[in-house]
Formats: structure tokens, C-alpha cells, sequence
């Protein structure tokens, strides 16, 4: 009787501890464990498999949703941008220079700059290493203007003699023997895009370097008459003292359509590589060209006050009368957004960059700081192409997986359930296309659709003929677990209650094996990456201006590449192996889990 009492208590307690706490006591629990908690729970403790689906994770997120945060236009090339390597210094004036500066000039992708004591100062991302022989102060005396270009810097001293350094190519040392000598006076100096220009307080124009893109002749009675000029890399344009716009060129072009109404009444002129900009001496500015980046977009709230102009590649920068900033146009490096509120005496913009003097001598910079990766040898932003690149080999990958499972499951589920000749014949056939070499086969594909496809329709070839050629193994894989299978009582019970043998196969049987598929699958998208990364590395996959990480690795074929810009295959090398040694881990790691016994094996 005490043990019936014993016992009712027990029950009774068990019970009350069941609606109490949730669920069974500890022991029962661990006892009624689902095979897949057991899975998971495993899959967790696996140190190196969880880091690999955080790194795996990190990188798709990143590669899905920032390209929305970073936009890229994929056929942007600009040579002026070309091999910058990775950094956010090219607007770190030195301190030296911020509380003192007497010039400063905006180059490709460094700046140079000038204090009051005729110091040069230089600092950014150097195209080549000649710019940082900076000739000394005795053989330069004290200089007072200085201008940086697309690789060299010119400067002019206080006795109007002009030095050169950086790129000495294309006859930018050629320094006319006028201006060697000193004995003028200087009024405007302009490193160009592979030419350099003067100009003297008599209106007279020199000059030197390579002017075959920009083609420079100088018509009837402007030479002694020019107050300014203005450059772009593709035209030069003079403002003569008697306020006309003369376009120095004989070829017709955007820029040589000056509106007839402001001739005359000019006072400053400003260019981009697009479009050009006159400011009338009511403060009005005027515009013409291709609007192509905004240029000709003047905000209507400055018309009528402006005092100065000044321009980059692709972008305006004016100096309102009561001293303040306002800049319109590219404002991709954000090159464009003047700082509200500065007083400034001078603004010198240039490239994607812009710096400010303010009334009291200290220094405003904003634009482009700099690449996180680097640029390649087109001038594109490598960190963009990276998440577009990513995105693009692993929505390849992940399709080629998801073609070459299906048909696997299928044809290894039909096989190991059938047996007799139907097995022989799937596997014959899965025998045939194991046997095709992928990379010949896929090069030879190629060449002989050519230009016949569109890049698109590439894409999805790729895609297809991955998945199409890389299923035997999972078809292998998955009729061998079916043979095991198909023998148990589930499915003789199946059988028994007159269950088509489709659904034996993908209801009853497929969720048996489902896990080792899981496994080959994650696997196998790791090498689908691999494929399609070689494929575009040897010119046969994604082509571009599409980015793939195969595709960014192909300069590397270069020895000069891989001496000089080591920042152009480090990044995409770096990416594609985190991401498939994280695959690999992830695969790993759920195979263990699975089939514990697989760790002593």
C-alpha cells in the first residue's frame, strides 16, 4: 500500500513538473532527442564549421546587399585612376601645411602644395616614384605657384623660372627656353593630362609635352590677349582680356558651341571633361556641352552670385560673393559636396578633389580619400567589382549546384530503387558524362559560339553546362544509399499499401538520405566556384566588363602586376579561398555531424 502511495506521488510529481518547467525532466529529454537536434547540437560544437558559416555568411551578405550601398556602373573606365593602390590618404594635407599654405594643387591621385616659406609638400597615392624627387630648395629658390597633373608636378619661383618633375615622358621636360631662364612673370602655370601650360602677366601662352589628344592652335590675335585658360584632357579654352571664350582648336565639339549672348562679358572660365563653365560679370554662370554627369546642372540659388569658378573631371566648385562654397555635377566621391557654412579666400579643385583656403589660413579638403581595394588597370574601383563579383560566382555556383542535384537525386533515386537494367543503363550513362573533360570542353564551346550569344545568355550557359556535366557524382552517391534503403521494413510497408513506386522513392526513401545530399551538395558548390572562377581566369567564363572573381584575376597573369600591384589578385585570391574553405568546412562539418562515425575513418 506505501508503495502504491510511492508511486501515485511519483506520477503526480513528474506531472506537476511537465506543466511547471515545460517539457520532460532532463533525463527523458536527452532519451527523446530528435535525430535532428542530435545533428545540429553536434554541428554547433564543431568550432571550425561554425567559423566557417560566419565567414561564409559575412561574405554573401556583404556581397548581396552592399552593391545597393556602393553602386558600380560596370562599363566606368578612367585611365587617370589606373593602379592606385589600396589607402584613404590622398586628402591628409600634412600639418605642416594646414595652417600655412600659400598654393595647393590637386593631382590624378596625389596633391602637392606650397607653404609661405616656398616649402614643397606632396602626399596621396604616386603614379610612379620620380614624383617624389622633389629638386631642392637651393637649385629651385623660393617657389610661389605649383600645379600636379596626371603624373608630374610643375612649379614656378618668384623669378618666373618654371621646374619640372615626375613623369618624363612625351617631352614633359622640354621646358621652353623662355621659361628656363627666368625673367618672367607668371601668371598662371597647369599640369595637364600629359602636357603642361603657362601663361604670362603679357597674355602669352606656352606649351609643352604631348598636345596630340588635345591638338592646341592658337588663332589670329589671341596670343598677348589671354587674361586665363582652362584644360580638360580632351580640349583647351582661353579667356582674353576682353572677355570672349576662345576654344584653342580647329575641330568642331560640344565645347566649341560657347553660347554668342555671354562673348565679351566673361570673366572666369572653368572646365571638366564633359562640359565647360563661363561666369558673366553679373555673377550668372553659363554652361555648355554633355550633360552626361550633371555638369550643365547649375543650382539656380547661386545664379547671380558667384565670384570664382573652379572644376575637376567631372565637377564644378564655385565660390559665391560672400565667400561661402557651392559645387554640382559627378559627386560619386562625393567630390561635389562643398562644406556649408566655410568662409574661404581660395578653392583649387582638380580630378576628384578639392581644397579650400579659408580667411583664416587653415585648410578645408573634400572628395575622393581613396580606394579600400585599390583600382585596377582600368581605373575601377576594386572593392565594387569585388561584391559584384562575388554575387556573380556565387549565384553561378549555386545554380550549377541546384541543376546538377536535381538531376543526381532523379537519376540515382531511379537507379538504386530499379536495379537490373534499368541501373545499368543510368549508370553507364552517368559513366559517359563523368568521362567528358569540363574545361576542353567548355573552351571549345566557347570558341565556337564567339560573339554569337550575348554576354547573358554566356552567363547562363556557364550555369548550365556546370550543373549538366557535374551530377554523376551525386547520382552515384545517392543511388548507393537508396540500395540501402530500399531494403527496410518501411518500405516493404509502402509496397504493401500500394504506394507508386515515384513516391516510395522521393517520399519515403529521399528524406533518408536527404542529409548526405545536403552534405555533396554544399561540397559540391564550393567546386562549381573553383569552375567557373578557372573558367574566367583563362578567358572562357564571365567576360568582361561583368566582374567575377576569375575574371578580376586575370592581369595577374602579368609578372609586372604581380610585382607592382599586388592589391589587383591579393583581394579577389583572398576572397575566393575564404569562401570555399569556408564551403569545405560547412561540408565538413555537417558530414560529422551526420555520421559521427566518419571522424575515425
Amino acid at each position: 500500500m506505501l508503495n502504491n502511495k510511492k508511486k501515485k506521488r511519483s506520477t503526480a510529481a513528474t506531472a506537476a513538473q511537465r506543466v511547471v518547467l515545460g517539457g520532460m525532466p532532463q533525463e527523458e529529454e536527452e532519451v527523446l532527442q530528435s535525430p535532428l537536434q542530435m545533428v545540429v547540437e553536434s554541428f554547433v560544437r564543431d568550432k571550425i564549421a561554425m567559423a566557417g558559416v560566419i565567414l561564409f555568411t559575412f561574405i554573401f551578405l556583404c556581397c548581396v546587399f552592399l552593391p545597393y550601398l556602393f553602386p558600380i556602373d560596370l562599363y566606368y573606365q578612367d585611365v587617370t585612376q589606373a593602379n592606385v593602390a589600396p589607402g584613404f590618404g590622398m586628402l591628409n594635407v600634412p600639418s605642416a601645411l594646414k595652417d600655412n599654405a600659400l598654393d595647393l594643387s590637386v593631382g590624378s591621385s596625389f596633391s602637392v602644395g606650397l607653404d609661405n616659406n616656398g616649402n614643397v609638400y606632396e602626399w596621396g597615392t604616386f603614379p610612379n616614384e620620380k614624383l617624389k624627387n622633389i629638386p631642392s630648395a637651393s637649385e629651385t629658390g623660393k617657389l610661389v605657384q605649383i600645379s600636379a597633373g596626371l603624373d608630374h608636378v610643375i612649379a614656378v619661383n618668384e623669378d618666373g623660372q618654371i621646374f619640372t618633375w615626375g613623369n618624363d615622358r612625351m617631352g614633359l621636360t622640354s621646358i621652353p627656353m623662355d621659361l628656363r631662364t627666368g625673367g618672367n612673370h607668371i601668371k598662371q602655370i597647369l599640369a595637364g593630362y600629359q602636357i603642361s601650360l603657362a601663361l604670362t602677366e603679357e597674355g602669352e601662352m606656352y606649351n609643352w609635352g604631348s598636345d596630340y589628344l588635345l591638338s592646341i592652335t592658337y588663332p589670329e590675335g589671341v596670343q598677348g590677349n589671354i587674361e586665363k585658360f582652362a584644360a580638360s584632357t580632351n580640349i583647351v579654352m582661353v579667356l582674353t582680356k576682353d572677355g570672349r571664350v576662345v576654344p584653342l582648336t580647329s575641330k568642331a565639339s560640344a565645347y566649341t558651341n560657347i553660347p554668342e549672348d555671354i562673348q565679351g562679358q566673361v570673366v572666369d572660365l572653368a572646365l571638366t571633361d564633359e562640359c565647360a563653365a563661363a561666369l558673366t560679370s553679373d555673377g550668372v554662370v553659363h554652361t555648355w556641352g554633355n550633360n552626361i554627369k550633371k555638369g550643365l546642372d547649375v543650382p539656380e540659388e547661386i545664379q547671380g552670385q558667384v565670384a570664382s569658378l573652379s572644376s575637376g573631371r567631372y565637377h564644378f566648385t564655385a565660390v559665391l560673393k560672400d565667400g561661402t562654397l557651392k559645387g554640382w555635377g559627378d559627386n560619386t566621391h562625393g567630390q561635389a559636396s562643398a562644406p556649408a557654412g566655410v568662409q574661404v579666400s581660395s578653392v583649387e579643385s582638380g580630378y576628384y578633389a578639392n581644397y579650400a583656403i579659408t580667411q583664416d589660413g587653415s585648410v578645408r579638403a573634400w572628395g575622393l580619400k581613396g580606394y579600400l581595394m585599390g583600382t585596377d588597370a582600368l581605373g575601377r574601383d576594386l572593392f565594387r567589382r569585388m561584391l559584384v563579383g562575388g554575387r556573380m560566382t556565387m549565384t553561378v555556383g549555386a545554380i550549377a549546384v541546384i541543376i546538377s542535384t536535381i538531376i543526381g537525386i532523379v537519376v540515382g533515386g531511379i537507379s538504386g530503387y530499379k536495379g537490373g537494367k534499368v541501373d545499368n543503363l543510368l549508370m553507364r550513362l552517368t559513366e559517359i558524362v563523368s568521362s567528358i573533360p569540363f574545361l576542353p570542353f567548355c573552351i571549345i564551346l566557347s570558341s565556337i559560339l564567339g560573339n554569337r550569344i550575348s554576354e547573358t545568355q554566356r552567363i547562363i550557359l556557364i550555369m548550365c553546362i556546370l550543373g549538366l556535366l557535374s551530377w554523376p557524382g551525386i547520382a552515384r552517391l545517392v543511388r548507393g544509399s537508396v540500395l540501402a534503403e530500399r531494403e527496410q521494413e518501411f518500405v516493404t510497408a509502402a509496397k504493401a499499401l500500394g504506394v507508386k513506386e515515384f513516391g516510395i522513392i522521393f517520399r519515403h526513401i529521399l528524406p533518408n538520405v536527404i542529409t548526405v545530399i545536403i552534405v555533396n551538395a554544399t561540397l559540391n558548390f564550393a567546386t562549381c566556384m573553383l569552375t567557373e572562377s578557372s573558367l574566367s581566369f583563362i578567358g572562357f567564363g564571365v567576360n568582361e566588363p561583368n566582374a567575377t572573381w576569375g575574371n578580376m584575376l586575370t592581369g595577374a597573369q602579368n609578372g609586372q602586376v604581380i610585382e607592382n600591384y599586388w592589391w589587383r589578385w591579393v583581394f579577389p585570391a583572398l576572397m575566393l579561398g575564404i569562401c570555399t574553405i569556408s564551403i569545405n568546412c560547412i561540408g565538413d562539418g555537417l558530414r560529422d555531424a551526420i555520421d559521427p562515425k566518419s571522424k575515425e575513418r
